[in-house]
Protein backbone atom coordinates (compact mmCIF):
# COMPACT_ATOMS: atom_id res chain seq x y z
CA UNK A 1 0.00 0.00 0.00
CA UNK A 2 1.36 3.53 -0.51
CA UNK A 3 1.34 5.98 2.23
CA UNK A 4 -1.90 7.55 3.02
CA UNK A 5 -2.88 11.08 2.40
CA UNK A 6 -4.00 13.05 5.54
CA UNK A 7 -6.55 15.59 4.63
CA UNK A 8 -7.22 18.29 7.71
CA UNK A 9 -10.85 17.35 9.50
CA UNK A 10 -13.95 20.05 9.43
CA UNK A 11 -16.11 20.59 12.51
CA UNK A 12 -18.92 19.54 10.13
CA UNK A 13 -17.22 15.96 10.07
CA UNK A 14 -16.29 15.86 13.58
CA UNK A 15 -20.53 16.35 14.67
CA UNK A 16 -21.08 13.91 12.23
CA UNK A 17 -18.91 11.31 13.65
CA UNK A 18 -19.56 12.16 17.44
CA UNK A 19 -23.29 11.81 17.27
CA UNK A 20 -22.98 8.68 14.20
CA UNK A 21 -20.69 6.75 16.65
CA UNK A 22 -22.49 7.73 20.17
CA UNK A 23 -19.51 10.46 21.41
CA UNK A 24 -21.70 13.69 21.61
CA UNK A 25 -25.52 14.16 21.13
CA UNK A 26 -27.18 17.89 21.33
CA UNK A 27 -29.00 17.62 24.70
CA UNK A 28 -32.82 17.47 24.40
CA UNK A 29 -32.45 16.64 20.96
CA UNK A 30 -36.22 15.53 20.18
CA UNK A 31 -37.68 18.71 21.35
CA UNK A 32 -35.58 21.01 19.70
CA UNK A 33 -32.20 20.75 21.71
CA UNK A 34 -30.66 23.79 23.93
CA UNK A 35 -28.45 25.91 23.00
CA UNK A 36 -24.74 25.34 24.70
CA UNK A 37 -26.07 22.40 26.49
CA UNK A 38 -24.15 18.28 25.13
CA UNK A 39 -24.77 14.74 26.20
CA UNK A 40 -22.11 12.29 26.22
CA UNK A 41 -23.14 9.01 24.58
CA UNK A 42 -21.40 5.69 25.41
CA UNK A 43 -17.88 6.37 23.76
CA UNK A 44 -17.78 10.06 24.57
CA UNK A 45 -18.83 9.43 28.41
CA UNK A 46 -15.83 7.45 28.69
CA UNK A 47 -13.66 9.12 26.23
CA UNK A 48 -13.99 12.41 28.57
CA UNK A 49 -13.84 10.17 31.85
CA UNK A 50 -10.38 9.16 30.62
CA UNK A 51 -9.19 12.49 29.94
CA UNK A 52 -10.36 13.66 33.48
CA UNK A 53 -8.97 10.31 34.73
CA UNK A 54 -5.44 10.90 33.21
CA UNK A 55 -4.89 14.61 34.27
CA UNK A 56 -6.04 13.14 38.43
CA UNK A 57 -3.70 10.81 37.73
CA UNK A 58 -0.68 13.26 36.86
CA UNK A 59 -1.39 16.18 39.04
CA UNK A 60 -3.14 14.78 42.04
CA UNK A 61 -2.23 10.49 42.29
CA UNK A 62 1.33 11.22 41.43
CA UNK A 63 1.91 13.98 44.04
CA UNK A 64 2.33 14.19 47.49
CA UNK A 65 2.14 17.95 47.63
CA UNK A 66 -1.34 17.99 45.40
CA UNK A 67 -4.61 16.76 47.77
CA UNK A 68 -8.04 16.49 46.66
CA UNK A 69 -10.81 18.45 46.84
CA UNK A 70 -14.71 19.01 45.84
CA UNK A 71 -16.41 21.59 46.28
CA UNK A 72 -20.34 22.41 46.08
CA UNK A 73 -22.01 23.87 42.85
CA UNK A 74 -24.11 26.44 45.09
CA UNK A 75 -21.91 28.65 47.34
CA UNK A 76 -23.31 31.25 49.73
CA UNK A 77 -23.70 34.38 46.97
CA UNK A 78 -21.07 36.57 48.97
CA UNK A 79 -18.43 34.62 47.74
CA UNK A 80 -19.05 35.82 44.28
CA UNK A 81 -18.91 39.15 45.15
CA UNK A 82 -15.75 38.97 46.85
CA UNK A 83 -14.06 37.20 43.35
CA UNK A 84 -15.15 40.03 41.54
CA UNK A 85 -17.84 37.68 39.13
CA UNK A 86 -21.17 39.63 40.51
CA UNK A 87 -19.45 43.18 39.46
CA UNK A 88 -16.97 42.51 36.58
CA UNK A 89 -17.71 38.98 34.96
CA UNK A 90 -19.27 40.28 32.10
CA UNK A 91 -19.09 40.26 28.12
CA UNK A 92 -20.07 43.47 26.10
CA UNK A 93 -23.15 42.72 24.55
CA UNK A 94 -24.91 43.72 21.11
CA UNK A 95 -27.68 42.83 19.00
CA UNK A 96 -28.68 43.22 15.26
CA UNK A 97 -31.65 45.06 15.16
CA UNK A 98 -33.00 43.50 11.59
CA UNK A 99 -32.73 39.99 12.47
CA UNK A 100 -32.46 40.18 16.73
CA UNK A 101 -29.40 38.06 16.94
CA UNK A 102 -26.86 38.76 19.44
CA UNK A 103 -23.16 38.58 19.54
CA UNK A 104 -20.24 39.30 21.56
CA UNK A 105 -19.04 42.52 20.86
CA UNK A 106 -15.50 41.51 20.84
CA UNK A 107 -16.80 38.05 18.43
CA UNK A 108 -17.23 40.33 15.80
CA UNK A 109 -14.21 41.46 12.98
CA UNK A 110 -16.68 44.10 11.54
CA UNK A 111 -18.86 45.93 14.06
CA UNK A 112 -20.48 47.70 11.36
CA UNK A 113 -22.47 44.76 9.87
CA UNK A 114 -24.22 42.07 11.16
CA UNK A 115 -22.47 38.98 9.85
CA UNK A 116 -25.99 36.91 9.73
CA UNK A 117 -27.80 39.36 7.85
CA UNK A 118 -25.42 41.48 6.11
CA UNK A 119 -27.19 44.53 7.29
CA UNK A 120 -25.40 47.73 8.42
CA UNK A 121 -25.61 50.13 11.20
CA UNK A 122 -28.55 48.37 12.12
CA UNK A 123 -26.95 47.21 16.10
CA UNK A 124 -28.17 48.34 18.98
CA UNK A 125 -25.53 50.32 21.73
CA UNK A 126 -23.13 47.53 23.34
CA UNK A 127 -23.89 46.71 26.79
CA UNK A 128 -22.84 44.72 30.00
CA UNK A 129 -24.22 41.04 30.46
CA UNK A 130 -23.20 39.27 33.79
CA UNK A 131 -22.40 34.85 32.55
CA UNK A 132 -23.81 33.88 35.95
CA UNK A 133 -26.90 31.64 35.97
CA UNK A 134 -28.94 32.58 38.72
CA UNK A 135 -30.74 30.02 41.09
CA UNK A 136 -33.06 30.23 44.51
CA UNK A 137 -32.57 28.72 47.51
CA UNK A 138 -35.71 28.51 49.76
CA UNK A 139 -39.01 27.10 49.63
CA UNK A 140 -40.88 30.06 47.10
CA UNK A 141 -38.68 31.69 44.20
CA UNK A 142 -39.98 35.43 45.32
CA UNK A 143 -39.10 34.76 48.81
CA UNK A 144 -35.73 32.55 48.39
CA UNK A 145 -32.55 33.96 48.51
CA UNK A 146 -30.71 34.57 44.92
CA UNK A 147 -27.73 32.20 44.54
CA UNK A 148 -25.75 31.42 41.49
CA UNK A 149 -24.62 28.40 39.43
CA UNK A 150 -20.75 28.37 39.89
CA UNK A 151 -18.94 29.79 37.23
CA UNK A 152 -15.42 28.47 37.85
CA UNK A 153 -14.57 25.71 40.65
CA UNK A 154 -11.72 27.29 42.26
CA UNK A 155 -13.54 29.58 44.37
CA UNK A 156 -14.08 26.90 46.84
CA UNK A 157 -10.65 25.83 46.97
CA UNK A 158 -9.88 29.64 48.38
CA UNK A 159 -12.93 29.66 50.65
CA UNK A 160 -11.69 26.46 52.27
CA UNK A 161 -8.32 27.07 51.76
CA UNK A 162 -8.12 26.93 55.92
CA UNK A 163 -9.80 23.95 56.47
CA UNK A 164 -7.76 22.22 53.65
CA UNK A 165 -3.99 23.08 54.67
CA UNK A 166 -5.20 22.92 58.18
CA UNK A 167 -6.83 18.74 58.28
CA UNK A 168 -4.58 17.89 55.45
CA UNK A 169 -0.92 19.09 57.77
CA UNK A 170 0.42 20.73 54.60
CA UNK A 171 2.68 23.64 54.51
CA UNK A 172 3.34 25.58 50.80
CA UNK A 173 4.42 24.73 48.77
CA UNK A 174 1.26 22.47 48.25
CA UNK A 175 -1.51 22.43 46.04
CA UNK A 176 -5.55 21.69 45.66
CA UNK A 177 -6.85 20.26 42.88
CA UNK A 178 -10.62 19.33 41.57
CA UNK A 179 -12.53 18.30 39.23
CA UNK A 180 -16.13 19.37 39.01
CA UNK A 181 -18.76 20.94 36.60
CA UNK A 182 -19.56 25.08 36.16
CA UNK A 183 -21.66 27.23 34.44
CA UNK A 184 -22.12 30.31 32.36
CA UNK A 185 -24.60 31.89 30.30
CA UNK A 186 -22.18 32.72 27.11
CA UNK A 187 -24.14 35.04 25.01
CA UNK A 188 -23.35 33.19 21.57
CA UNK A 189 -21.76 29.86 22.81
CA UNK A 190 -20.75 27.75 19.39
CA UNK A 191 -17.73 25.30 17.74
CA UNK A 192 -19.93 22.37 19.28
CA UNK A 193 -18.85 21.86 22.77
CA UNK A 194 -15.92 24.31 23.01
CA UNK A 195 -18.06 26.99 24.06
CA UNK A 196 -20.58 25.69 26.19
CA UNK A 197 -23.16 26.80 29.17
CA UNK A 198 -22.56 23.46 31.13
CA UNK A 199 -18.85 22.53 31.36
CA UNK A 200 -16.61 20.81 33.27
CA UNK A 201 -13.29 22.21 34.67
CA UNK A 202 -9.87 20.81 36.05
CA UNK A 203 -8.25 22.96 38.50
CA UNK A 204 -5.07 23.21 40.27
CA UNK A 205 -4.15 26.04 42.65
CA UNK A 206 -1.01 25.17 43.81
CA UNK A 207 0.34 27.34 46.85
CA UNK A 208 3.52 28.84 46.93
CA UNK A 209 6.01 30.89 49.94
CA UNK A 210 6.75 34.30 49.25
CA UNK A 211 10.31 33.24 49.31
CA UNK A 212 11.93 34.52 45.29
CA UNK A 213 10.78 30.95 44.04
CA UNK A 214 7.68 31.61 42.96
CA UNK A 215 8.22 32.30 38.98
CA UNK A 216 10.45 29.11 39.13
CA UNK A 217 7.16 27.30 40.53
CA UNK A 218 5.35 28.96 37.30
CA UNK A 219 7.36 27.34 35.31
CA UNK A 220 7.61 23.94 36.83
CA UNK A 221 3.58 24.11 36.08
CA UNK A 222 4.12 25.35 32.26
CA UNK A 223 6.63 22.64 31.79
CA UNK A 224 4.66 19.63 33.00
CA UNK A 225 1.59 21.05 31.38
CA UNK A 226 3.32 20.81 28.06
CA UNK A 227 4.83 17.64 28.86
CA UNK A 228 0.91 16.33 29.92
CA UNK A 229 -0.56 16.87 26.93
CA UNK A 230 2.82 15.58 24.47
CA UNK A 231 2.51 12.19 26.40
CA UNK A 232 -1.34 11.84 25.38
CA UNK A 233 -0.31 12.93 22.02
CA UNK A 234 -1.38 16.05 21.00
CA UNK A 235 0.45 17.32 17.81
CA UNK A 236 3.23 20.26 18.89
CA UNK A 237 2.13 22.12 15.64
CA UNK A 238 -1.38 22.12 16.44
CA UNK A 239 -0.51 23.39 20.31
CA UNK A 240 1.15 26.64 21.65
CA UNK A 241 1.58 27.67 24.91
CA UNK A 242 0.83 31.71 24.44
CA UNK A 243 2.09 34.39 26.61
CA UNK A 244 0.20 37.13 28.06
CA UNK A 245 1.25 40.59 27.61
CA UNK A 246 0.84 42.86 30.17
CA UNK A 247 -1.83 44.59 29.20
CA UNK A 248 -3.78 40.99 28.39
CA UNK A 249 -3.16 39.87 32.02
CA UNK A 250 -5.34 41.29 34.61
CA UNK A 251 -3.93 43.57 37.13
CA UNK A 252 -2.74 41.37 40.11
CA UNK A 253 -1.47 38.70 37.73
CA UNK A 254 2.50 38.60 37.53
CA UNK A 255 2.09 35.98 34.25
CA UNK A 256 0.20 34.28 32.36
CA UNK A 257 0.15 31.40 29.68
CA UNK A 258 -2.97 30.62 27.66
CA UNK A 259 -2.78 26.70 25.91
CA UNK A 260 -4.47 26.91 23.19
CA UNK A 261 -5.23 24.53 20.28
CA UNK A 262 -5.30 24.82 16.24
CA UNK A 263 -8.94 24.15 15.75
CA UNK A 264 -10.82 24.11 12.29
CA UNK A 265 -12.37 27.06 12.80
CA UNK A 266 -8.36 28.88 14.51
CA UNK A 267 -6.76 28.84 17.75
CA UNK A 268 -8.98 28.37 21.07
CA UNK A 269 -7.83 28.20 24.61
CA UNK A 270 -7.81 25.08 26.47
CA UNK A 271 -6.13 25.63 29.30
CA UNK A 272 -4.86 29.11 31.39
CA UNK A 273 -1.66 28.96 33.60
CA UNK A 274 -1.32 31.78 36.05
CA UNK A 275 0.58 33.35 38.64
CA UNK A 276 -1.94 35.79 40.86
CA UNK A 277 -0.02 36.45 43.56
CA UNK A 278 -2.34 36.83 46.63
CA UNK A 279 -5.75 38.42 45.37
CA UNK A 280 -8.05 35.64 45.67
CA UNK A 281 -7.16 35.15 49.03
CA UNK A 282 -6.82 38.78 50.28
CA UNK A 283 -10.86 39.46 48.49
CA UNK A 284 -11.64 36.48 50.71
CA UNK A 285 -10.25 38.29 53.75
CA UNK A 286 -11.47 41.07 52.83
CA UNK A 287 -15.00 40.33 53.05
CA UNK A 288 -15.72 37.80 55.46
CA UNK A 289 -12.80 39.12 58.37
CA UNK A 290 -12.07 35.78 58.33
CA UNK A 291 -8.23 35.33 58.37
CA UNK A 292 -7.47 32.42 55.68
CA UNK A 293 -3.34 33.15 56.16
CA UNK A 294 -0.94 30.36 56.89
CA UNK A 295 0.62 30.08 60.08
CA UNK A 296 4.31 29.09 60.07
CA UNK A 297 5.05 27.04 63.01
CA UNK A 298 8.70 27.45 62.52
CA UNK A 299 8.71 31.08 62.36
CA UNK A 300 5.31 31.23 64.60
CA UNK A 301 4.15 34.14 61.66
CA UNK A 302 1.24 34.80 59.33
CA UNK A 303 1.64 35.00 55.82
CA UNK A 304 -0.85 34.82 52.58
CA UNK A 305 1.23 32.39 50.41
CA UNK A 306 0.76 32.99 46.99
CA UNK A 307 -0.89 31.08 43.78
CA UNK A 308 0.19 29.57 40.92
CA UNK A 309 -3.34 28.42 39.30
CA UNK A 310 -3.36 25.71 36.20
CA UNK A 311 -6.96 25.58 35.45
CA UNK A 312 -8.34 23.18 32.19
CA UNK A 313 -11.83 23.04 30.64
CA UNK A 314 -12.21 19.09 30.34
CA UNK A 315 -14.54 19.46 27.52
CA UNK A 316 -12.45 21.37 25.57
CA UNK A 317 -9.50 19.01 26.06
CA UNK A 318 -12.00 15.83 25.09
CA UNK A 319 -12.59 17.82 21.93
CA UNK A 320 -8.85 18.42 21.12
CA UNK A 321 -8.49 15.02 21.62
CA UNK A 322 -11.01 14.21 19.12
CA UNK A 323 -9.88 16.34 16.76
CA UNK A 324 -6.44 16.06 16.97
CA UNK A 325 -6.91 12.27 16.63
CA UNK A 326 -9.15 12.45 13.56
CA UNK A 327 -7.76 11.77 9.92
CA UNK A 328 -9.02 10.71 7.00
CA UNK A 329 -6.78 8.45 4.86
CA UNK A 330 -6.81 7.61 1.27
CA UNK A 331 -4.40 4.70 0.47
CA UNK A 332 -3.83 2.60 -3.01
CA UNK A 333 -2.94 -1.15 -3.47
CA UNK A 334 -0.78 -2.74 -5.67
CA UNK A 335 -3.83 -3.17 -8.17
CA UNK A 336 -4.41 0.45 -8.23
CA UNK A 337 -7.52 0.10 -6.08
CA UNK A 338 -7.68 3.74 -4.20
CA UNK A 339 -10.18 3.24 -0.70
CA UNK A 340 -10.71 5.56 2.22
CA UNK A 341 -10.70 5.39 5.75
CA UNK A 342 -11.73 7.18 8.82
CA UNK A 343 -9.46 6.72 11.58
CA UNK A 344 -9.44 8.06 14.99
CA UNK A 345 -5.70 8.03 16.37
CA UNK A 346 -6.62 7.97 19.99
CA UNK A 347 -3.48 7.48 22.71
CA UNK A 348 -4.07 3.71 23.84
CA UNK A 349 -4.62 5.32 27.62
CA UNK A 350 -7.51 7.29 26.33
CA UNK A 351 -9.24 5.29 23.54
CA UNK A 352 -12.85 4.70 24.46
CA UNK A 353 -11.78 0.77 23.24
CA UNK A 354 -8.59 -0.72 23.29
CA UNK A 355 -9.31 -4.15 22.07
CA UNK A 356 -12.46 -5.42 19.81
CA UNK A 357 -12.16 -8.96 19.61
CA UNK A 358 -14.18 -10.54 16.99
CA UNK A 359 -16.17 -14.08 15.48
CA UNK A 360 -14.85 -14.43 12.27
CA UNK A 361 -18.84 -16.21 11.82
CA UNK A 362 -21.47 -15.65 13.40
CA UNK A 363 -23.50 -18.63 12.65
CA UNK A 364 -20.57 -20.56 14.01
CA UNK A 365 -20.73 -20.98 18.17
CA UNK A 366 -17.46 -22.92 17.91
CA UNK A 367 -16.02 -19.51 17.41
CA UNK A 368 -18.45 -17.37 18.93
CA UNK A 369 -18.20 -18.99 22.25
CA UNK A 370 -14.33 -18.82 21.96
CA UNK A 371 -14.17 -14.81 21.17
CA UNK A 372 -16.51 -14.03 23.78
CA UNK A 373 -14.30 -15.73 26.08
CA UNK A 374 -11.50 -14.05 25.28
CA UNK A 375 -13.45 -10.64 25.26
CA UNK A 376 -14.52 -11.58 28.80
CA UNK A 377 -10.76 -12.28 30.02
CA UNK A 378 -9.26 -9.64 28.83
CA UNK A 379 -12.24 -6.92 30.19
CA UNK A 380 -11.32 -8.71 33.60
CA UNK A 381 -7.97 -7.86 33.45
CA UNK A 382 -8.64 -4.31 33.08
CA UNK A 383 -8.32 -3.46 29.00
CA UNK A 384 -11.48 -1.68 27.84
CA UNK A 385 -12.96 -4.01 25.35
CA UNK A 386 -15.81 -4.27 22.99
CA UNK A 387 -17.39 -7.69 21.17
CA UNK A 388 -18.62 -7.97 17.39
CA UNK A 389 -19.50 -10.17 14.76
CA UNK A 390 -19.87 -9.39 10.90
CA UNK A 391 -18.11 -8.69 7.90
CA UNK A 392 -14.60 -8.03 8.93
CA UNK A 393 -13.91 -5.34 6.72
CA UNK A 394 -16.74 -2.81 7.78
CA UNK A 395 -15.92 -4.38 11.77
CA UNK A 396 -12.34 -2.96 11.25
CA UNK A 397 -13.69 0.70 9.54
CA UNK A 398 -15.93 1.10 12.82
CA UNK A 399 -13.16 0.32 15.18
CA UNK A 400 -11.09 2.57 12.98
CA UNK A 401 -13.69 5.44 13.54
CA UNK A 402 -13.86 4.73 17.53
CA UNK A 403 -10.07 4.80 17.82
CA UNK A 404 -9.67 1.60 18.77
CA UNK A 405 -6.18 0.18 18.88
CA UNK A 406 -6.41 -2.68 18.34
CA UNK A 407 -8.86 -5.47 17.09
CA UNK A 408 -8.84 -9.50 17.63
CA UNK A 409 -9.72 -11.81 14.99
CA UNK A 410 -10.91 -15.58 16.24
CA UNK A 411 -11.34 -17.59 12.91
CA UNK A 412 -11.35 -21.34 11.61
CA UNK A 413 -7.34 -21.77 12.31
CA UNK A 414 -7.31 -20.61 15.78
CA UNK A 415 -9.69 -24.07 16.59
CA UNK A 416 -6.32 -25.46 15.27
CA UNK A 417 -3.30 -23.22 16.80
CA UNK A 418 -4.75 -21.80 19.50
CA UNK A 419 -3.34 -17.82 17.45
CA UNK A 420 -5.61 -15.01 16.75
CA UNK A 421 -5.26 -12.77 14.25
CA UNK A 422 -4.17 -9.25 15.73
CA UNK A 423 -4.66 -5.64 13.57
CA UNK A 424 -3.30 -2.77 14.99
CA UNK A 425 -4.93 0.40 14.07
CA UNK A 426 -2.41 2.77 12.50
CA UNK A 427 -0.22 0.71 10.82
CA UNK A 428 -2.86 -1.88 9.96
CA UNK A 429 -0.20 -4.64 10.33
CA UNK A 430 -1.93 -8.00 11.20
CA UNK A 431 0.43 -10.45 13.24
CA UNK A 432 -0.84 -13.95 14.89
CA UNK A 433 -0.53 -14.39 18.78
CA UNK A 434 -1.15 -17.28 20.89
CA UNK A 435 -4.32 -16.77 22.79
CA UNK A 436 -2.29 -17.90 26.29
CA UNK A 437 0.28 -15.11 25.40
CA UNK A 438 -2.54 -12.43 24.11
CA UNK A 439 -2.73 -10.56 27.78
CA UNK A 440 0.79 -9.83 27.92
CA UNK A 441 1.19 -8.69 24.37
CA UNK A 442 -1.86 -6.12 24.69
CA UNK A 443 -0.20 -5.31 28.36
CA UNK A 444 2.84 -4.18 26.49
CA UNK A 445 1.15 -3.03 23.62
CA UNK A 446 -1.26 -0.21 25.53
Amino acid sequence: MEPATEKRVTMDEITALAKRRGFIFPSSEIYGGIGGFYDYGPLGAILKRNVKDAWWRENVELRDDVVAFDSSIVMNPLVWKASGHVDQFSDRMIDCTICKHRFRVDHLKDASKCPDCGSKGSFTEPRDFNLMLKTWVGPMEDTAAVAYLRPETAQGIFVNFKNVYQSARKRPPFGIAQIGKSFRNEITPGNFTFRMREFEQAELEYFVPDDGKDMAAFQEWVDKRKRWYSDYGVRADRLRFYELTEKERPHYAKAGIDVEYLFPWGWGELESIAHRGTYDLDAHMALSGKDLRFFDEASKAHYTPLLIESSAGMDRTTLTMLVDAYEKETSTDPTGKATERVVLRFHPKIAPVQAAVFALARNKPELVERARAIESDLRRRGVRTQYDEGNIGQLYRRQDEIGTPFCIVFDFDSLDDAKVTVRERDSMQQERVSVDALAGYLDEKL
